[in-house]
């Protein structure tokens, strides 16, 4: 009944407020089958803290920097830089807020996984969305992160904790701070509730967008201190 109730509102909703698709106006889709294609999308991994990119063979962050860093590795689909993935996540993450564009956003995750050879790898995993605070829960109506967390968490088989990692403090918008503000600005802004869901887990925390770091280290430090194994983080964008 639930999945009937749930065809019926997307097909008044696709007849009251038609999707088009960001690049060429088609309708149907925030992003055309055809204008996917232009979208590059990344076939390796980097390391998340080095300043001039560097290649990781394994996935996981460098030697050098994993010395002073929490995060294991990171998989990070494409380059913010891309002019059609700036505008689908600004078209998601201000107003209007364009719920649904967490599906092809997902997907863009999906297939650099999938260009990787690492669909399969994620079956001990457990994923955990960067929280909003509720301040910004309230404003926006949703958060991003748990949004294309749950995409991701339905395709690989994988449990989704939304509740475990909470933000207890509000921050300025990282994108609008330097890199030292940035460190100071996500400082103790997160608590891990429940530390026994977490404890020896591997965990993916899922986030938008991956520029200096400085949240999903700031989330994987706290976790990290709760008992989870390992934590990987997972981006649509790196900046």
């Amino acid at each position: 009944m639930k999945k009937i109730l749930s065809a019926a509102r997307n097909f008044i909703l696709d007849i009251l407020f038609p999707k088009f698709c960001l690049n060429c106006g088609k309708e149907g889709s925030y992003l055309c089958p055809d204008c996917v294609s232009l979208v590059s999308i990344a076939d390796r991994q980097y390391c998340p803290f080095c300043s001039e990119p560097k290649i990781v063979f394994d996935g996981r962050t460098c030697s050098r920097c994993r010395q002073t860093k929490k995060l294991s590795g990171l998989y990070c689909a494409a380059s913010y830089g891309d002019f059609l993935i700036r505008k689908m996540i600004k078209q998601f993450k201000y107003e209007p807020f364009a719920k649904e564009m967490s599906k092809p956003l997902s997907s863009l995750i999906i297939n650099h996984l999938a260009i990787l050879n690492k669909l399969e790898n994620f079956g001990d995993f457990i994923s955990i969305p960067i929280p909003s605070h509720k301040r910004k829960l309230r404003q926006r109506g949703f958060n991003p992160a748990e949004e294309i967390g749950r995409e991701i968490a339905i395709i690989l088989g994988i449990p989704l904790l939304n509740e475990v990692l909470i933000k207890i403090k509000p921050t300025d918008a990282q994108a609008e701070l330097k890199k030292e503000e940035r460190l100071n600005n996500v400082k103790g802004a997160f608590m891990c509730r429940r530390p026994e869901l977490i404890f020896g887990k591997k965990i993916i925390l899922i986030d938008d967008v991956f520029t200096t770091g400085a949240t999903m280290e700031e989330a994987a430090l706290v976790l990290k201190k709760a008992g989870a194994k390992e934590v990987w983080g997972m981006a649509v964008a790196r900046g």
